[in-house]
């Protein structure tokens, strides 16, 4: 008997696969259909994801009010847990569990650099607001002052030893993904703290300079989603399939009316708009200066005999608050267009599930990421007052002197003044 060779051909749906299988940097199929199928004004789905949204969105705006109540301090507390959260869910995007288990403590490495970060970003920021806190305390003026002056020194120290620590867990066959893991943190602290040492600073200016560009992005956000929502029929751009021109320009309109109307609602209140010179959490009381004052501002000659008001009382702040409208309603927005190309990169819907019917925390902060960083820049350019307070020079005084040479300071400035007002006399 003669053995028959047998042939086995592959299945076909194999075969099928193999010749079909995805690029890595194909775009998925659901992307390419720009047809308006995925329209949440098509979704049947539409209202359960709306109610799970909604519920979610009470919850955040409640915390978030309550968050503002408190104060300063706890606000700068609550950008820390932001971060944080962006940052897991970052880590997380490009980690491989098979190669971790052959890394340990590669994770607690990532951390290490984003504690290292932190310290770098708010030290010096902070370190301003710490001693003027603790100025009545001699000992503790002079721990602090100590941390002030060596606190560059200090953050090099410990990323120069994460740096170590990185070069000593090399290993064989694992070196492109521990150096693509080193740049993807690198990448990750850049885009997390560039942004929020701009957001801190915006905080301690006065809160209104934190809470009215944040609130716009929340209005701006909502707007759309509503409009899109029972509107929404023209798509707006390929990489978010859902957001619509409907949308678009509905929010823009709607985010700034509320910028106007909200700046003159946010002024009144001087725990908005003073700025915080320590760390206290006390109550604030501040000469609020004109930027918050109302001027009478006249029709006459531009409206109708039969409108009934010729006047009306604006604020100066509120002409600077439509500049924030226009860039929330405009141009943030592109930061939300970016997340969703990099989404789209990664094959990802949303970069967490902390949030129900949002996705993740860093869904959230896209668009603030960006309208924190203008806010910053409007405010040091066009509001911020150019002549040096006695608050100022106070602060630098304390800041940069020893308690010997602010006494020394205190007695020729004595001098000083004697000699002018024998001089007057």
């Amino acid at each position: 008997m003669h053995k028959e060779n047998i042939i086995v051909d592959p299945p076909s749906n194999s075969i099928g696969r193999l010749r079909h299988r995805k690029r890595s940097n194909e775009v998925p199929a659901e992307v390419n259909k720009f047809d308006g199928s995925h329209l949440l004004v098509n979704n049947r789905g539409k209202y359960k994801s709306m109610l799970i949204r909604t519920y979610s969105s009470i919850w955040m705006i409640g915390g978030f009010i309550f968050i503002i109540y408190v104060g300063h301090l706890y606000i700068w507390a609550m950008i820390v847990v932001i971060q944080i959260f962006m940052a897991r869910e970052l880590f997380n995007l490009l980690r491989r569990a098979n190669e971790d288990r052959q890394l340990p403590g590669f994770r607690l490495l990532n951390w290490h650099f984003f504690f290292t970060a932190m310290l770098f970003t708010y030290g010096r920021f902070l370190s301003q607001h710490l001693v003027n806190t603790v100025a009545t305390d001699k000992l503790l003026y002079r721990l602090v002052s100590w941390l002030v002056k060596y606190q560059m020194f200090i953050c090099y120290f410990l990323y120069t030893a994460g740096f170590v620590w990185f070069i000593l867990t090399l290993k064989k066959k694992m070196y492109k993904y521990q150096f693509s893991q080193y740049a993807w943190t690198h990448m990750i602290l850049l885009t997390v703290f560039a942004q929020s040492s701009f957001t801190v600073a915006n905080i301690f200016e006065g809160i209104l300079w934190f809470l009215l560009p944040a609130s716009l992005i929340i209005i701006n956000d909502i707007a759309a989603y509503f409009f899109g929502f029972f509107f929404g029929r023209t798509p707006l751009i390929k990489l978010s399939p859902k957001k619509t021109w409907e949308g678009f320009i509905g929010a823009s309109i709607t985010t700034i009316f509320f910028a106007f109307l909200l700046a003159n609602v946010f002024g009144r209140f001087q725990w908005l708009t003073c700025p915080r010179k320590d760390l206290s959490t006390g109550w604030l009381s501040c000469d609020p200066g004109p930027m918050f004052k109302l001027e009478v501002h006249s029709w006459q000659g531009w409206v109708p005999q039969w409108y009934p008001w010729k006047e009306a009382s604006i604020m100066p702040v509120q002409w600077h608050a439509l500049a924030f409208g226009l860039f929330a309603s405009i141009i943030a927005p592109f930061g939300g267009f970016f997340a969703s190309g990099f989404k789209r990169a990664f094959k990802l819907k949303d970069f967490g599930d902390s949030i129900p019917g949002h996705g993740g925390i860093t869904d959230r902060m896209d668009c603030q990421m960006v309208m924190a960083v203008f806010a910053y820049m409007y405010y040091q350019s066009f509001v911020m007052p150019q002549n040096f307070s006695i608050e100022t020079i106070l602060n630098q005084i304390l800041r940069n002197l020893t308690l010997e040479e602010q006494h020394l300071l205190y007695m020729q400035l004595g001098k000083i003044i004697e000699e002018r007002q024998f001089t007057l006399s």
